[in-house]
């Protein structure tokens, strides 16, 4: 795995069921290293930090895989790296092989797999329907957050080296179709309750289920 690109973006007014609101999900690539701070990207711009930035959601990553597919849904969109607010567009990134609690070194950072992201109507916003949301979760592949343990400079053609492999194994894959799913699996409800990378409230949520 590595960088196919660094994005950023400015906070852009949106209207939305008749309110003026702003978001950070138009990010365009930039030929700047971004450098990663322990709860956001400098110079990246963030609307809502209820859900977006802090310790588990630094910074998105999402995978070059997964363009082809929506390319193909969404042929007329004016595609670009940086499409689904991803601040690190990143090649073979496989959700259902990487494990929430992974460290990785990018660049001269040091991060960990924390959570994969749930898509909300700002991604409706930017693929013009919120049909996609529906359609986002059915795919499954969602990209993921990481927790920043060591602030650094991450540049495009970075590697993306694994440091330590959780010892727990639920994937970022599981993880998000346990979020979504009515009926949920008690295995990975427990692995994922478990696993002390995911921020505590999600997992206090999750014990309501077992």
């Amino acid at each position: 795995m590595q960088v196919l690109s660094t994005n950023i973006g400015n906070l852009t007014k949106i209207n939305w069921n008749g309110k003026e609101l702003s978001t950070g999900i138009f990010k365009h690539p930039t030929n700047l290293p971004l450098v990663l701070e322990k709860e956001a990207v400098i110079n990246d711009s963030i609307a809502d930090r209820k859900v977006h930035g802090g310790i588990y959601k630094a910074c998105y990553l999402f995978s070059g895989i997964h363009y082809p597919y929506w390319k193909n849904r969404y042929p007329d969109l004016d595609w670009n790296w940086g499409m689904f607010g991803e601040n690190l567009s990143v090649s073979g990134m496989n959700e259902t092989e990487i494990r929430i609690g992974d460290i990785y070194k990018i660049g001269s950072a040091l991060v960990q797999i924390s959570q994969p992201r749930e898509p909300c109507f700002k991604l409706g916003i930017r693929f013009g329907t919120q049909q996609i949301l529906k359609e986002f979760i059915e795919y499954g592949f969602s990209g993921t957050y990481v927790k920043v343990l060591e602030e650094g400079q991450v540049s495009s053609g970075d590697k993306l080296i694994l440091i330590k492999p959780s010892e727990n194994l639920l994937t970022v894959h599981q993880l998000f179709q346990l979020l979504f799913a009515k009926k949920k699996d008690e295995k990975i409800l427990k692995l994922a309750i478990e696993n002390l990378a995911l921020p505590e409230y999600k997992r206090e949520r999750l014990k309501k289920y077992l």
